[in-house]
């Protein structure tokens, strides 16, 4: 008998921690995918954030880098500067990438540094219990905001994918979801994508990747897939924002190019805004469990179950 699904070279035979329905054991799949596909797993160097993710180097079967708190693209880019010659990636998470870790994910891609990022957003904190997060919704509601994001006091979400498009270093930008059969694929070519843009010398690539958090949003597996699409969605638009069939070459280049035609060129970050801001509020499911009575009556449950 014929196996028609085996585990992909790239990931370690070793149970996960995470919890049911989490996107983080399917994104280390996907990754693991596209680096045996490219063919080069010999020459992968990952480097494993601190989050719900901080144990990908024991998940991962290639060489990996543990880096301090949202430090994996400064740690990313040493490895990179001193062997060249190897693909090198980074697997963050949102409290990770957009809080601690801002000002070295800005200035990786400002660089043009040539990495892959493999950011995931599930609009909180994961492992420290469903915290607010820079990906926080407007009006969602976390352990440290039970009454709801409120943008007068915490700001609007970031939109780290539409931030980077407005730097010249960059080779390819994208935004992928998770919830469905058909955006796993898309999410799984968008990978793929981030990992040619750097084997072909082009740049900075990063992939930002919608992922349900069930057990912090206090939802069934399920239930936290069709949350993630009504909601985040919409405030996250899906899309490609760079890339080297619009961006020749560099992000300067494509710069370059849309100024010798008389304007900027025109991407998705360009319909965002304001006006996202207020569609993603008034369309957020006010209905979403308070994170901080479901998550803790379900490790309750578990603990006295155990």
């Amino acid at each position: 008998m014929t196996a028609a699904l085996a585990r992909p070279e790239a990931l370690a035979p070793e149970p996960m921690h995470y919890c049911p329905g989490c996107g983080h054991g399917l994104l280390h799949r996907l990754t693991a995918e596209v680096i045996d596909e490219l063919g080069i797993r010999e020459k992968t160097i990952g480097i494993a954030s601190v989050g719900c993710s901080v144990f990908a180097y024991q998940y991962f079967n290639l060489d990996m880098q543990q880096a301090a708190h949202g430090r994996a693209p400064a740690v990313a880019t040493g490895v990179k500067r001193v062997l060249p010659d190897r693909a090198v990636f980074t697997y963050q998470g949102d409290g990770d990438l957009a809080s601690i870790g801002l000002a070295e994910i800005v200035h990786a891609a400002a660089r043009g540094e040539r990495i892959t990022v493999i950011f995931v957003n599930n609009a909180n904190y994961g492992m420290t219990g469903g915290q607010m997060a820079p990906t926080t919704l407007p009006g969602q509601k976390t352990t440290s905001s039970p009454g709801g994001r409120d943008v007068k006091q915490a700001g609007y979400p970031l939109r780290i994918v539409e931030m980077l498009a407005t730097l010249d270093g960059p080779a390819y930008l994208a935004r992928v979801s998770v919830h469905n059969p058909a955006q796993i694929f898309k999410a799984k070519k968008a990978i793929r994508k981030a990992f040619e843009a750097q084997l072909d010398g082009l740049g900075f690539a990063l992939v930002e990747i919608l992922s349900p958090c069930p057990t912090n949003w206090g939802l069934k597996p399920v239930e936290a897939l069709q949350w993630l699409e009504k909601n985040m969605v919409p405030c996250y638009p899906l899309g490609e924002f760079r890339s080297p069939s619009t961006a020749p070459g560099t992000g300067m280049a494509a710069n370059q190019t849309a100024a010798n035609a008389g304007g900027h060129e025109h991407t998705v970050a360009d319909d965002l805004g304001a006006a996202a801001n207020q569609t993603a509020e008034k369309r957020i499911d006010r209905n979403l469990p308070h994170a901080s009575q479901n998550g803790a009556g379900r490790r309750k449950k578990g603990k006295e179950a155990s």
